[in-house]
């Protein structure tokens, strides 16, 4: 039986025919889509605009739905999760894209920087740890020991933060000399606190000789000598910090007088601070350490007077007062009391950076967690 092509000749056109309408509906999908998509994106990005994140979240989502392998539009909607405090979410939209394996090298990094900051964000101190020391080596490096360093410290894994301070002395972000002294010094503390005195004491003498111009190593050492018996030895210290670091003296005025006069060095000292007021502003704590060297109580209120001279302060005029004996009148401890507790606020520190203010002095701000964010001076000498 011989074969009929005729039938070719209808099933060939029909064929065409066929793939032509296929291609021109598969063609108005993807315009459709594409329309869709971009139509979504400039909608979330005008919420976006006028701060409207909730409506901005859902046109983002939609665009995501009809461009899944957009990678910005995930970036951006893991970016708005964050903000949003919706962590869990960002979490996964980030952890979406590292899963794909389509995904460039540096859109990799970035999601995995972007990751890393929104476990620190939620709080989980120890999976951002790991984000971010899988930053190490890449565009990110610096920024991710900067926030390995604040892990460290909020942690209080003292010895890994001096480790990353130290890493980090090198970078263009500044200097850490100080930051790293804050960490030995924490170090020190916890030797001590641990009966490892002679340890800590090794330590900071080494702190001080490596970084002189760290007034909290110069403290710290003398605290811990005065411990051991060595006033000697811890007023040595406080008169080094008045060479190294004499922007700190005030924090330090008192107990150079309390050591001197156990010393009976009350003279070395006495013109030590005298120096110090000549070429420094008032403060009223060297004020008060002068007067308390003073023999003469009289000779001591002289020194709140010499103060007042040259800086109105309610503090000081308070404390002269303090020294005047009572008059016959029933009111003077009345105006007196009155007095002490107006000026008592302006005895207290505060923070440059976040204003907190405490009656103690804080190296490290309990507000905002700054280092040698406190000028060591009252609030009332600011």
């Amino acid at each position: 039986m011989a074969f009929d092509f005729t039938w070719l000749l209808w099933a060939l056109p029909l064929a065409f025919a066929l793939g032509w309408l296929a291609s021109r509906w598969d063609l108005r999908q993807w315009r459709l889509e594409g329309r869709q998509a971009p139509r979504a994106y400039f909608r979330g990005l005008n919420h976006l605009l006028n701060e409207q994140q909730d409506q901005a979240i859902d046109a983002f989502i939609e665009a995501v739905r009809h461009d899944p392998d957009a990678a910005e539009l995930h970036f951006a909607l893991g970016a708005l999760f964050r903000r949003r405090g919706d962590y869990d979410r960002a979490v996964r939209v980030h952890e979406h894209l590292l899963a794909r394996a389509d995904l460039s090298p540096r859109d990799r990094e970035r999601a995995q920087h972007a990751l890393a900051h929104d476990f620190l964000k939620a709080g989980l101190l120890d999976r951002a740890e790991a984000a971010f020391q899988a930053l190490l080596g890449t565009r990110y490096d610096t920024e991710a020991r900067l926030a390995l360093l604040g892990i460290h410290e909020r942690s209080r894994d003292w010895a890994r933060a001096a480790q990353m301070a130290e890493a980090l002395e090198g970078s263009d972000r500044g200097s850490f000399r100080l930051r790293l002294a804050h960490h030995r010094c924490e170090q020190a503390a916890a030797l001590q606190r641990h009966g490892h005195t002679s340890e800590a004491l090794a330590l900071l003498e080494a702190l001080v000789t490596r970084i002189p111009e760290s007034a909290r190593a110069w403290v710290s050492l003398a605290e811990l000598r005065q411990t051991l018996g060595n006033t000697a030895g811890a007023l040595a210290a406080l008169e080094s910090l008045c060479t190294h670091c004499p922007e700190h003296v005030p924090l330090v005025a008192h107990g150079m007088a309390q050591w001197s006069r156990l010393l009976e060095r009350v003279e070395p000292t006495r013109q030590r601070l005298r120096d110090w007021a000549q070429h420094h502003a008032p403060s009223l704590d060297v004020t008060q350490a002068l007067a308390s060297l003073e023999t003469d109580p009289a000779q001591g209120r002289q020194q709140y007077l010499h103060h007042l001279r040259q800086e109105p302060s309610l503090v000081a005029a308070t404390l002269w007062l303090a020294g005047v004996p009572l008059g016959a009148a029933d009111e003077d401890p009345l105006v007196r009391r009155a007095l002490e507790r107006a000026s008592e606020p302006l005895k207290r520190y505060r923070c440059a950076a976040c204003g907190f203010e405490s009656r103690q002095y804080f190296w490290h701000c309990p507000g905002c967690q700054g280092w040698d964010t406190y000028p060591p001076r009252r609030v009332e000498e600011l």
